[in-house]
């Protein structure tokens, strides 16, 4: 069975169209449902019944597992079992009955400035990994990038000298971006102290590396970052919050939607209006009396902001 998974994988890696995430979401919950299956006695594909998949959706929901993991889970299942049925190693579709939750779409979650703040105070940086882990962070917040880009990202990526850092999008896009000047500082600071004694061998590219001495995953950083929002007491984080949060900060400080478009890396700038339209209601908000002040001495994000707002602002 599980070569069947290992198979299915690799032909959905030759897809021009699967990135590095689908593919390993699409890995560890085929797993997920490879281990369920095997609890319940069944050893080949062809035992799988309804009643296992509806099973299988019920016990994700009883872990209390979010809907939009739930649907990704089911969506990557039906994909998988189709796959054995063109292959002819199922004689019958047991996800044909299969209902995928409905999933809202809400608004990306970002923090306000105090909890940005807050944030970045319980990084502890006296030993190697927290001073890698304060490099990402300051890395994320001052350039909006996607935690996928930050992890790909090599040392040779980043030109400190200049204050920049190359950034490896979506569809083979290449973007250069600014650096704050305290994320600056701390990648100089990991670079030059803590990245030595977690990286193993000077043959490794990768900037940002794990305890073995090996690139971190997406899945590493995340883990990273829900130790310190849970030690700061904040609650509504997710792998992209940074990334929403320096969108926002950007158009409250009078960007243009196309320079954020292009910062983040987005290919529609249809996605970009998103955080345009949130901003337009936070001021709405603000002019309202509705929405809480904020002091303005709180710089959240990056001081590159202010130079790149300057030839945007129109």
């Amino acid at each position: 069975m599980e070569r069947a998974i290992n198979d299915f994988i690799t032909t959905l890696s030759a897809q021009r169209n699967s990135s590095a995430n689908t593919i390993g979401a699409y890995t560890t919950d085929l797993r997920q449902l490879l281990d369920f299956l095997t609890q319940r006695g069944v050893t080949d594909w062809r035992e799988v019944r309804p009643e296992h998949i509806s099973g299988y959706v019920a016990h994700l929901r009883e872990r209390r597992y979010a809907s939009t993991s739930v649907a990704r889970k089911a969506a990557a299942l039906k994909s998988f079992m189709h796959y054995l049925l063109r292959k002819r190693a199922l004689d019958e579709d047991p996800t044909l009955t299969l209902t995928t939750p409905k999933v809202e779409k809400g608004r990306p979650l970002v923090l306000a400035p105090e909890e940005t703040q807050r944030f970045f105070r319980f990084v502890g940086t006296g030993g190697p990994a927290g001073q890698r882990d304060f490099a990402m962070l300051h890395c994320l917040a001052s350039t909006g990038m996607r935690v996928t880009e930050l992890v790909m990202t090599d040392v040779d990526d980043l030109d400190l000298a200049r204050g920049h850092i190359r950034c490896k999008g979506r569809g083979g896009r290449v973007r250069t971006l600014p650096l704050s000047l305290a994320a600056q500082h701390a990648l100089a600071v990991y670079l030059g102290d803590g990245r030595h004694d977690l990286a193993h061998s000077s043959e490794e590219s990768a900037l940002f590396v794990n305890h073995h001495g090996q690139r971190l995953t997406r899945q590493g950083f995340w883990l990273i970052m829900k130790q310190y929002a849970r030690a700061a007491g904040i609650t509504h984080v997710t792998p992209h919050t940074l990334r929403h949060s320096f969108a926002l900060d950007m158009l409250g400080k009078g960007a243009d939607l196309r320079t954020v478009q292009g910062l983040l890396g987005h290919a529609n700038i249809s996605t970009t209006l998103m955080y345009a339209q949130m901003n337009r209601a936070k001021s709405e908000a603000a002019v309202g009396g509705v929405a809480s002040e904020q002091p303005d001495t709180v710089a959240p994000l990056s001081e590159s902001i202010e130079l790149l707002l300057q030839p945007s602002v129109h």
